[in-house]
């Protein structure tokens, strides 16, 4: 068989695409292990892809489909290896990403899209922007954006928490914007308008709509109910939703009190196997004679198609009502409503221009004193726990955003440690500081605390869901 044989018969050998992009992706990976420079990563990915392809093309029997595997998955996965975005390197390993040719100009500053990505919960948008916005507020390194989808604006924009990463590169900077699909019903396509109102403080109203698409989802129902009656909590799993990247667990949370937080930190499947969630968007609220009721989507690490169970470990963070005092004696006593926490004020005393409280806590236990950990939780977080507000201005804090009033509140204070092993403390506010209350008067004062910043997440009791159903 002579040369021009042997190459017409390995063309006919079928390419192992997707095996052949996850070995090149590991690749990238260990290429850049142990590298700082994020730029290092892709370059030193992009020559371990050169490699491999540069002993095909020495062989001389040249595959054109591997090699076009070769040469174009380091140019697709390269920009998402840079932003350490492992979902957007399997997508591209995929041909799951969308690649975007969308330029506009204003007020000197050209921004191009260059890509976009849907994978059942998370979109991403990649992009480029010139070094025009160097002549912004900004420090040159930094670029900010003011921009909406869908035409939203402010608070009412459901695409509120997107976050973004930013790479200097030649002529300006690559960036990547990521959120999470807002609403229940996942479409397989859609286009989704984007407004960029101003960049760096420089304005010009860049218009894009840009192209999503995935293919059909896999979900498998679940309705599993856990409840646990001492807390006041029920989470009801509704279905796992799984697309090529990764999946994502919707499930409803009932609770007795509105602030209470509860979190699902990982799954384990009945193989051993560790699965992570994201951060989770909100798709509907409403307040029941059980309690209120949230639906929440959160992706998570894709669920492998042959395990049978996965056993999921909750978390709950109970909000305790903030308690007050008015500082018109002495001493006296804070009490938590919930955590079974108390706070023993010994004195207050007000030197000149400060105010000292010393004060320690009871309901703790601490046979041996505070460990380590509780001592750097306590010292750090009583830093800004205890809120002196003038009592005619305590009413006009929004529960909702509870800001405090300036020049009628005092947060700040300089804490120190008495005794760890009694949980005594000492806190001490400077009343002529950045932060003061006007006609300052210990009986015209409020003392508020909240004690449920010193009380770790309570782990709650794991519980197990069987995974095998019809799939939709």
């Amino acid at each position: 068989m002579d040369n021009k044989e042997m190459k017409a018969a390995i063309e006919q050998i079928p390419v192992p695409k997707e095996k052949v992009f996850e070995a090149i992706d590991k690749g990238l990976t260990k290429a850049s292990q142990g590298r700082h420079s994020k730029k290092k990563k892709v370059l030193a990915g992009s020559a371990t892809a050169a490699a491999l392809l540069g002993i095909t093309l020495a062989s001389g029997f040249i595959n054109p489909t591997m090699n076009k595997v070769l040469a174009n998955a380091p140019l697709i996965g390269a920009l998402f290896q840079e932003f350490d975005d492992s979902t957007g390197v399997n997508l591209a390993n995929q041909d799951a990403v969308t690649v975007l040719n969308q330029s506009q100009t204003k007020n000197g500053v050209t921004v191009k899209l260059t890509s976009s990505y849907f994978d059942g919960n998370i979109i991403s948008i990649t992009g480029f922007v010139d070094e025009g916005v160097e002549r912004g507020h900004n420090e040159k390194g930094e670029v900010s954006f003011d921009v909406n989808f869908e035409g939203n604006k402010g608070d009412r924009d459901p695409w509120l928490g997107m976050s973004y990463d930013i790479r200097k590169v030649k002529n300006g900077y690559n960036f990547q914007w990521k959120t999470e699909y807002p609403y229940g019903k996942i479409r397989d396509q859609f286009t989704l308008p984007v407004t960029i109102h101003s960049i760096n403080g420089i304005k010009g109203e860049w218009n894009f709509d840009i192209p999503f698409q995935q293919d059909k989802n896999t979900t498998l129902a679940i309705e599993q109910e856990q409840g646990y009656p001492d807390d006041g909590v029920k989470i009801k799993l509704e279905k796992i939703l799984t697309a090529k990247a990764s999946s994502a667990l919707t499930y409803e949370i009932v609770k007795k009190y509105q602030d209470d937080d509860i979190y699902i930190y990982k799954a384990v499947d009945d193989k051993g196997k560790v699965y992570r969630f994201d951060n989770g968007t909100k798709l509907s609220e409403s307040t029941e004679k059980d309690g209120l009721h949230s639906t929440i989507r959160r992706g998570m690490t894709i669920v492998d198609k042959d395990i049978s169970s996965l056993t999921l470990y909750p978390t709950l963070s109970i909000a305790d009502p903030k308690v007050q005092q008015l500082l018109d004696k002495k001493s006296f006593t804070l009490n938590s409503k919930r955590l079974g926490l108390g706070m023993q004020v010994n004195d207050i005393t007000q030197k000149e221009n400060k105010l000292i409280i010393d004060y320690q806590f009871t309901g703790l236990s601490i046979s041996k004193g505070l460990s380590k950990h509780q001592l750097e939780l306590f010292q750090n977080n009583l830093q800004y726990e205890l809120l002196l507000v003038d009592k005619d201005y305590i009413r006009k804090i929004d529960p909702k955003n509870p800001v405090p009033p300036e020049n009628h509140s005092i947060r700040l204070n300089k804490d120190k440690t008495i005794d760890k092993k009694t949980a005594h403390f000492q806190s001490t506010f400077y009343l002529n500081g950045e932060e003061k209350i006007k006609s300052f008067k210990l009986e015209n004062t409020i003392l508020q605390f909240d004690f449920s910043s010193f009380v770790p997440a309570k782990e709650l009791q794991p519980f197990t869901v069987e995974l095998p159903g019809e799939k939709e």
